[in-house]
């Protein structure tokens, strides 16, 4: 099993003490030194205040937070957690990916999903009704520019007439498609590298507009099916990773019990789960540092 700690914004408003250069640096470090395989950062470039107010959260511009992780650190992987695909032109996505690709040394994996939030899409220009239609354009983009030149592609709203992008990133950028539907788990069949669901209790996926999701016993009937859809693919299922979040516990709480979380992980990796998603306490940065030595001593280097 691999590892991956998403920066704690992960609330409004967030302690602006998170928001720094220091805290930063130092959190990515720490990560680093306990053992974690990637960092992430989610996307919201343009979220509502009334999404705020309803438990909505704070962000880092992604690409921005992850290329200053990619000069600081040696070996953590930079995963946008996730990067909502139509809300930008994918000639901008492949140049960031690219760039950042290059500059670590081919650490970028990009996780993408086709978002969800309505008001964000307007305030962005995009219309939402087009979201998975602008999804799978890009994913044919972005594999093109990142691999010829002379990419010619007529897109729904620009026309590429030879467009030629350097440098190339530094090897194959991995491409993990999030989302819990059957759309996404075809998309994972046919040209991902990964598939990365998220845990959708009732309320959530009613908001979310996404099946529930919630037990060890439901994401094993969901793998199934991207199995299935794999091997109707002609595809390898070893070259295809599966990440979701790590079972239960807080790390940053006195009530964590490692042996439950550590018994947790086991039936995930059981059914082919390969990366742990972490999420630690984002009420103070020397909270969060506790808690990723913490979940670094007591289940990544448990004996």
């Amino acid at each position: 099993m691999k590892f991956f700690v998403t920066y704690p914004l992960i609330q409004h408003p967030s302690n602006p003490e998170l928001a720094t250069k220091e805290s930063l640096s130092r959190f990515a470090r720490v990560a680093e030194d306990a053992g974690f395989d990637g960092i992430g950062f989610t996307d919201h470039p343009a979220p509502t205040q009334r999404w705020l107010d309803a438990g909505g959260h704070d962000a880092f511009d992604p690409f921005a937070a992850l290329a200053f992780v990619a000069a600081i650190t040696d070996r953590l992987r930079l995963i946008p957690n996730i990067c909502v695909l139509p809300y930008r032109n994918p000639f901008i996505v492949a140049k960031a990916v690219a760039t950042i690709d290059a500059l670590s040394d081919g650490r970028f994996t990009l996780a993408v999903g086709s978002g969800y939030l309505r008001s964000e899409f307007k305030a962005l220009g995009v219309d939402p009704d087009e979201r998975n239609e602008l999804f799978d354009e890009a994913l044919d983009v972005l594999r093109a520019v990142w691999e010829r030149d002379d990419v010619a592609h007529e897109g729904r709203h620009f026309t590429a007439v030879g467009q030629t992008a350097n440098p190339k990133p530094a090897g194959r950028v991995p491409i993990w498609i999030g989302g819990n539907s059957a759309r996404a788990r075809q998309r994972v069949a046919d040209a991902g590298d990964g598939w990365n669901p998220f845990p959708a209790p009732a309320a959530l996926a009613r908001t979310a507009r996404t099946p529930v999701l919630e037990t060890t016993e439901d994401l094993a009937v969901l793998l199934d099916d991207l199995w299935r859809r794999v091997d109707e693919a002609g595809r390898d299922r070893s070259g295809i990773d599966v990440s979701f979040a790590a079972p239960g516990g807080d790390p940053g709480s006195d009530s964590f019990d490692a042996d439950r979380h550590a018994a947790g992980l086991a039936e995930l990796a059981g059914i082919g789960v390969a990366w742990a998603g972490v999420g630690v306490p984002g009420d103070s940065l020397a909270h969060a540092l506790e808690a990723l030595e913490r979940y670094g001593e007591q289940i990544i280097r448990r004996p």
